[in-house]
């Protein structure tokens, strides 16, 4: 199957090593100690950007604005940008604005990666009205995507009810979106988000069926439940190892969630040097995207235990 990445396989420093190259500015001795040991680590295959929403609550509550998004990112060592459209939600068609997020991005030394797009309409509708007017919605996030330097959207397809309509409608929806986004040098990526995009051989009819090289997946490596009650706890779930498999082949990037963390740092629910040796095994070689979601830690201890986790693992399958 043909795969085409965000970045080639020429690896950079690890987000541990731009981490430490801060903390030696600030400790002059002992960063350059710290720096000459990492120097001699095995670097990692992959390098690690920061998805907005591991900071959902600290923007929702107004703790934290859109535009420190990049700082942030930088203080945790990160190299890439995720960004959300709910916290810029009017802001797709402000030049001003985006310009601003270029230059926070630029003076942090941040790539813009790519924008997760929501509230835009069902793309696997089965009225046709209706999932024309989400495919015209998701233009000005491409046009905005653009204008940042990002390479891609994360769209959703939501709305099928009849698996098999919904395959059709999906495929139909993604080749029109991405025909759009071609012109724009975007790739359309679909998460695993619930519904059938959750099931990961209903995600792997989709994608058989697309013939646009610049549309592909972004396997999250939690979201695997397809259906939850309504107290929001889920009653179907995938397995998840399984759907990796079955997105990996298509992914164009790689969303790394997490909840809880025990004692030695490692992810409680998801075995993390499975999956990311199955990301490896995969030949990806782009950007791995922190997205914390849990509430047993603060959001920013969230994080750094999944880069720490991200790390070490990253090493051993180095």
């Amino acid at each position: 199957m043909k795969r085409r990445f965000f970045l080639n396989r020429t690896v950079q420093a690890s987000a541990a090593l731009s981490l430490m190259g801060l903390y030696a500015c600030k400790n002059p001795e002992k960063g350059k100690k710290v720096l000459q040991t990492l120097d001699k680590a095995p670097s990692l295959f992959f390098k690690i950007s920061l998805a907005q929403w591991s900071l959902h609550r600290a923007l929702f509550d107004k703790k934290m604005d859109h535009l420190e998004f990049a700082s942030k990112s930088r203080s945790f060592g990160c190299e890439g940008l995720e960004y959300v459209n709910a916290f810029f939600k009017d802001k797709a068609k402000d030049m001003a604005y985006l310009k601003e997020m270029n230059t926070r991005a630029n003076s942090e030394g941040q790539q813009n990666v790519l924008i997760m797009i929501d509230g835009e309409g069902h793309l696997a509708d089965a009225d046709k009205v209706k999932r024309t007017q989400a495919i015209e919605n998701h233009y000005k996030w491409v046009e905005a995507a653009h204008v940042l330097g990002c390479q891609a959207i994360r769209v959703n397809l939501a709305g099928g009810v009849e698996e098999n309509d919904a395959v059709k409608a999906a495929v139909d929806s993604l080749s029109k979106l991405s025909d759009f986004a071609k012109g724009s040098n975007i790739n359309v990526l679909v998460e695993n988000h619930g519904g059938f995009s959750s099931h990961g051989e209903w995600m792997s009819r989709v994608f058989s069926k697309i013939e646009n090289e610049n549309c592909g997946t972004l396997p999250d490596f939690g979201n695997f439940c397809i259906e939850k009650d309504e107290n929001g706890q889920c009653v179907d779930a995938y397995d998840r190892y399984k759907g990796m498999l079955e997105l990996l082949p298509y992914a164009k990037a790689i969303s790394a969630k997490s909840y809880a963390f025990d004692a030695q740092g490692n992810e409680t629910t998801i075995d993390y040097l499975r999956v990311m040796g199955m990301v490896k095994d995969a030949g990806y070689a782009g950007f791995v995207g922190i997205e914390y979601e849990g509430s047993g830690v603060s959001e920013d201890q969230g994080i750094e235990l999944t880069r720490d986790l991200l790390i070490k693992v990253g090493k051993q399958l180095s």
